[in-house]
């Protein structure tokens, strides 16, 4: 499938192990591993940081084998999911750091192109968000809440 707004196709990615069940190298038990990852949660990682974290420090492969469930739902469950999803902080983070490059750089009529694009991209994934009941009804995205994130 075409990527959404060039007309690439998009990256491939990796396969998860046959195996199931707890590594042979691994050390940590289930309660270790959840004291880490509420470590990791309340230092403001993202879910996708913390599982590289947890793979390449602590050498634990699959988080969702272990705990039974998605790290999410394991946030979700203890109460310390942040306000806005990964995905779409991530995207408001991106404006915000396009609008600063063009308040010095007036004329660059690409990285315009680029801001209107990736303002559609959150508009899009808000109104996802918003059927999901993720985030409130209410929200709207304003570009002076996309400077607080940076």
């Amino acid at each position: 499938m075409a990527r959404m707004h060039s007309r690439r196709k998009g990256k491939s990615g990796s396969k998860r192990p046959l195996e199931q069940g707890k590594s042979t190298w691994q050390r940590y038990t289930k309660k270790e591993i959840e004291m880490l990852v509420v470590k990791l949660i309340k230092e403001d990682q993202s879910p996708a940081h913390i599982g590289l974290v947890l793979r390449d420090s602590y050498g634990i492969p699959n988080i969702r084998e272990l705990l039974g469930k998605r790290l999410e739902q394991f946030a979700k469950e203890k109460t310390l999911l942040p306000a806005l999803p990964q995905d779409l902080a991530a995207l408001i983070k991106r404006a915000a750091l396009i609008e600063k490059h063009l308040e010095l750089n007036k004329q660059d009529v690409t990285s315009r192109r680029g801001l209107m694009l990736t303002r559609s991209k959150i508009h899009r994934l808000a109104k996802y968000h918003k059927r999901a009941g993720r985030i409130a009804e209410n929200w709207a995205y304003s570009s002076e809440s996309g400077k607080l994130l940076v």
